[in-house]
């Protein structure tokens, strides 16, 4: 029988003892944060099949310390005993839902066309207005991001009963595209800068114009950023309320006016507004898995030259 000729020393023993240490104590910070992060949502979910009883005493666990009911999803009428007959605060839910999706996917789309424009000539050209040059542009747009919204309010209130945009849709969007353009401006500005420039100039020696260069050179290697910036457009247009709702009041409001809404004279229905507000961000949470690729992609690019 052959004999071992290597043997580890003490020392590599206390290498592979600190290594696995290491790798525990990164784990559990990560398992922790992840807890820490996914409960918020844990305790919607499960409020929305508590009883009162169950709320007011905080009870966590189903089956353990209390029994689900359908009480936050019948008031919707999405339980199973009201799914298919007729509801007046399901039909509610859809328009509010499609005024949602109509303002935030029009909102988003308009800001990434028009803020990655706005990025690609503050990568590519010089600018000079004044004492103001490509930094202190780009940093213009993203300085009113400072402005408080409640500033805005009375200016747009005034502005929307004039141009007879007051609780229309049309209304919403141009004021989300003008929310969210600096932040686009500034995610996309750093998509392109990290391109090299000889590719557009290599196009440019092949016959292609300036636009074609853009369209078939650049916008296919800026997609993921394109997309990250279309996503987190998206979140912020999605769960705005305050412009919501002081502009709209019976044909445009949005799912977040109406998660408010749910506070009355005899309290907040907690089972309630937890089944709304687990409806509402649902979609934004199957949109994020579906694109997690991309986000991670476009977030990322221009980390490393």
């Amino acid at each position: 029988m052959s004999q071992q000729i290597f043997h580890d020393s003490p020392d590599d023993f206390a290498h592979k003892a600190k290594w696995f240490s290491g790798r525990f104590a990164v784990y559990a910070a990560l398992i922790l944060w992840t807890i820490i992060c996914l409960f918020p949502i844990y305790w919607t979910i499960t409020t929305s099949f508590k009883m009162a009883p169950d709320v007011m005493r905080g009870h966590l666990v189903p089956f353990w310390d209390f029994q689900p009911k359908w009480l936050g999803w019948r008031s919707l009428g999405f339980s199973p005993d009201t799914i298919w007959a007729e509801s007046t605060v399901r039909e509610e839910f859809v328009k509010r839902f499609y005024n949602s999706v109509i303002t935030s996917l029009s909102a988003s789309a308009l800001a990434v066309f028009l803020g990655s424009l706005a990025a690609y000539g503050l990568s590519r050209f010089s600018y000079r207005f004044g004492f103001m040059r490509n930094s202190d542009i780009s940093f213009f747009f993203l300085s009113q991001l400072i402005l408080p919204p409640v500033v805005l309010a009375l200016p747009f209130l005034v502005l929307y009963k004039s141009l007879a945009l007051l609780d229309t849709r049309i209304g919403l969007i141009l004021l989300y595209t003008l929310t969210v353009l600096p932040i686009v401006i500034w995610i996309m500005r750093d998509q392109f800068a990290g391109i090299p420039k000889e590719l557009e100039e290599a196009a440019l020696v092949d016959g292609l114009s300036i636009w074609g260069a853009f369209a078939t050179i650049v916008l296919p290697i800026a997609l993921p950023g394109m997309v990250a910036a279309f996503i987190l457009s998206l979140v912020l247009t999605w769960n705005e309320y305050f412009f919501a709702a002081l502009l709209t009041s019976t044909h445009a409001n949005t799912l977040p006016v109406m998660v408010a809404s749910q506070t009355g004279s005899q309290g907040i229905s907690w089972w309630s507004m937890a089944a709304l507000s687990f409806a509402a961000i649902l979609p934004l949470i199957v949109i994020g898995i579906l694109l997690e690729r991309y986000i991670i992609k476009g977030m990322a690019a221009g980390a490393v030259k």
